[in-house]
C-alpha cells in the first residue's frame, strides 16, 4: 500500500479533476479534496456523487478561495489535518490542484518518495535569492499589510500599499521566522507537516501570514524551513511561468514536450486538452528514469523571447514591441550616413557601385522620401509621400528594411530631415551610423544667400544636429556610431570611407582605388570665421584648416557671399 497521500484543491473543470483523482487512487494514494465554495451547490453535489464509488476519497471543509488569499492556506491546513488524522500510515503528503495531471504512473512517484523517506520537496528561497517575483513587491510582501484582494479591489490595493510606503509603515516579522518563497505545489513528509500544523506558535504565525501578499507561496515554504531536517528546494510538479508571472497552460501540442521532461506531474493542463488526458499517465519507465524538467527549459525560454521580442524587424498586432525591451528593431543591419552626400559629388551612386547596396538619398527629407531608384513607391508599397511616412516614421524604416531583406540598405540623414526617427536608430543594434558633424554648413556655404539668413539657418541646423549627437552619445544608444567633424574628415577621408565600405560589404573590401570627388571647399575656412565674427560659433564643424584655402585658392577663386 502506498505511503503517499494527496491533497487536491479544486475550483473548476470538475470532470477533469475527477479524472485526475481516479489516477491518484488507482496508484494507491488516498485523496482529500477541497472544493472551492464558489462552486455551486448543484455542481458540488454532482461531483461528490461521481466519486462516491471511491472509498479512498474524502472531502474537506470548504472555503471561498481568492487568488493569493489566506483561504488557500487555511483550506490546505484543514485538508492536511484531516488526511494525517485519518491515515496514520502515510509518510508523504503531495499537494496538487484540479489542473494537475500525472505524467507517469503514480506508483513510480510513490516509489521515488519511498526511496527518500526523510526528504521534503518544496521550493523555498529567500526574497534576495529569487528572480521570479513579479509586481514590484519582493520583501515588501512580508513587511506591509495586504487586507484587500489584488484582483477584485486593484485600486484600493494599490492605494493602501502606496499609503503604507509613504507613511514608512513596516510590519514586524515574528521571532523565529525567516520568510521564504516558492511554488505552492509541494510534497512534505508527515513529520514536517505535523510539526507545522502543531507548532505551539502557530496562532501567531497564522495571524501574521493572513496579511502577507500571496501567502500560499510563502507560508509552508517558510514553516518548512523551521521544521524540516532535509529539504530539496524544488517542486515535483512541472509548471512553467511566463515573463508576467502567469502559469503556462499545456495544450495538446505540448504532448511531446511533456513526454521529454519525464516529470511525475504537470500543471496547468487545459481542460479541453483531450490528447493529454487520453495519453497520460504513460506506461511505466525504467526505475532509474528521473524527472528532467531542464530538457524543455530552452523551448520555453525561446517562447518567452518570441513572445516579448518577436522576430527582429517584424511588427504585428499581436506583439507590438515594448520600447524598453527592444534592442533589435529592424530585420537586418543598415547604414545611416550623415554629411557625406553634402561633402562629395554623386556620393550615393559611387557608394552603391562600390558596395552593391541600395543607397538611398534623404529618406526623411521634408519634401519626400528619396528612394535609391527615384521611384514614388518602393518595395512593399512604401510611398515617398512625407505625410504617409511621417505618420509613423519608425514603421516606415522598419518596413523598408524588412521588405528589402538580403540587400544592405543605406540612407542619408541630416538636421533638416524629420528628427522623430532619432531615438529608434540610436537604440537599434542593427544601425551603423556614420556622421560628419557640421557638414550641413557646405550647402549654406554654396548658397550665396544673405549672410544674416545663412547665419540664422546655420544656428538652427547646428542646434538640431547637436541634439541628435547627444542622443547618439547617450548611454541608452546601442547602435554602432562613429562621429567625426568636418575638419577631421577633410584631413583623412580615405580611412573613414574604407571603413564604411567594409562595413556595408559585410567583409573586408579591397583598398579603395578612388573615392568620389569632394565638393569645392575653397573659402570655407574664411566663411566659418565670418560666422564666428557675426556671433554664430559653428563648433560642430571643428577647426577647419585655413591651409586648405591657401592650397586651393591658386586653382579656383573662392565663391562670393554677402556679409552684412
Amino acid at each position: 500500500m502506498s505511503k503517499t497521500g494527496v491533497i487536491m484543491l479544486v475550483h473548476t473543470a470538475l470532470h477533469r479533476a475527477e479524472q485526475a483523482i481516479r489516477h491518484w487512487v488507482k496508484g494507491g494514494c488516498p485523496v482529500i479534496v477541497h472544493i472551492d465554495k464558489k462552486v455551486s451547490a448543484v455542481e458540488h453535489a454532482g461531483f461528490v456523487q461521481s466519486l462516491s464509488d471511491l472509498k479512498e476519497v474524502q472531502f474537506s471543509r470548504r472555503y471561498n478561495c481568492d487568488w493569493g488569499g489566506w483561504a488557500l492556506v487555511k483550506a490546505t491546513q484543514d485538508a492536511a489535518t484531516q488526511l494525517l488524522d485519518t491515515r496514520p500510515d502515510l509518510r508523504h503528503v503531495y499537494l496538487a490542484s484540479g489542473a494537475c495531471l500525472p505524467m507517469r504512473p503514480v506508483t513510480e512517484l510513490c516509489a521515488y518518495l519511498d526511496a527518500r523517506p526523510e526528504t521534503d520537496f518544496i521550493e523555498s528561497s529567500t526574497t534576495s535569492d529569487v528572480p521570479w517575483t513579479v509586481g514590484g513587491l519582493h520583501e515588501e510582501r512580508f513587511t506591509l499589510r495586504f487586507p484587500f484582494s489584488w484582483r477584485r479591489h486593484r485600486r484600493i490595493f494599490d492605494f493602501y500599499v502606496k499609503a503604507q510606503q509613504l507613511a514608512g509603515f513596516r510590519r514586524r516579522i515574528p521571532d523565529g521566522l525567516v520568510p521564504h518563497m516558492g511554488s505552492q505545489w509541494w510534497c512534505l513528509t508527515r513529520r514536517t507537516l505535523m510539526a507545522i500544523l502543531n507548532d505551539p506558535r502557530r496562532p501567531i504565525y497564522d495571524r501574521y501570514f493572513k496579511r502577507v501578499w500571496i501567502p500560499d507561496e510563502s507560508y509552508f515554504q517558510t514553516m518548512a524551513r523551521r521544521h524540516s531536517t532535509k529539504i530539496e528546494s524544488r517542486s515535483l510538479t512541472l509548471s512553467k511561468f511566463d515573463y508576467q508571472g502567469k502559469p503556462h497552460i499545456f495544450y495538446d501540442d505540448h504532448k511531446e514536450l511533456l513526454r521529454r521532461a519525464e516529470c511525475f506531474v504537470a500543471r496547468k493542463i487545459w481542460p479541453q486538452a483531450d490528447a493529454l488526458y487520453n495519453t497520460f499517465p504513460e506506461p511505466a519507465r525504467t526505475p532509474e528514469t528521473l524527472p528532467n524538467p531542464s530538457a524543455i527549459d530552452r523551448v520555453f525560454a525561446n517562447a518567452v523571447d518570441r513572445r516579448t521580442l518577436g522576430r527582429p524587424g517584424l511588427y504585428m498586432q499581436s506583439r507590438f514591441p515594448t520600447i524598453d525591451r527592444e534592442a533589435v528593431m529592424t530585420a537586418e543591419p543598415y547604414s545611416v550616413l550623415q554629411g557625406f552626400a553634402e561633402t562629395f559629388e554623386d556620393f550615393e551612386a559611387w557608394l552603391g557601385q562600390a558596395t552593391g547596396a541600395d543607397v538611398h538619398g534623404h529618406l526623411f527629407a521634408p519634401d519626400r522620401a528619396h528612394f535609391c531608384d527615384g521611384s514614388a513607391v518602393y518595395m512593399g508599397g512604401l510611398s515617398d509621400q512625407p505625410v504617409l511616412r511621417d505618420y509613423n516614421t519608425k514603421m516606415f524604416l522598419s518596413n523598408l528594411i524588412w521588405n528589402a531583406r538580403g540587400t544592405h540598405q543605406a540612407f542619408q540623414f541630416g538636421p533638416d530631415d524629420t528628427q522623430s526617427i532619432n531615438w529608434m536608430i540610436a537604440k537599434d543594434t542593427n544601425a551603423r551610423i556614420s556622421v560628419i558633424s557640421g557638414a550641413w554648413i557646405i550647402p549654406l556655404f554654396q548658397s550665396r544667400g544673405e549672410f544674416s539668413d545663412i547665419r540664422g539657418e546655420a544656428a538652427r541646423l547646428q542646434q538640431i544636429e547637436h541634439a541628435h549627437l547627444k542622443i547618439l552619445r547617450s548611454p541608452f544608444a546601442k547602435a554602432r556610431v562613429r562621429v567625426v567633424s568636418l575638419a577631421e574628415f577633410v584631413r583623412s577621408p580615405m580611412d573613414i570611407l574604407q571603413t564604411i565600405v567594409d562595413e556595408m560589404s559585410g567583409q573586408p573590401h579591397p583598398p579603395l582605388a578612388q573615392i568620389p570627388r569632394m565638393v569645392d571647399l575653397t573659402g570655407l575656412g574664411a566663411f566659418l570665421q565670418d560666422l564666428r565674427n557675426q556671433g554664430m560659433h559653428p563648433f560642430l564643424t571643428g577647426e577647419f584648416p585655413m591651409s586648405l584655402d591657401t592650397e586651393q585658392s591658386a586653382e579656383r577663386p573662392p565663391k562670393p557671399y554677402l556679409v552684412q
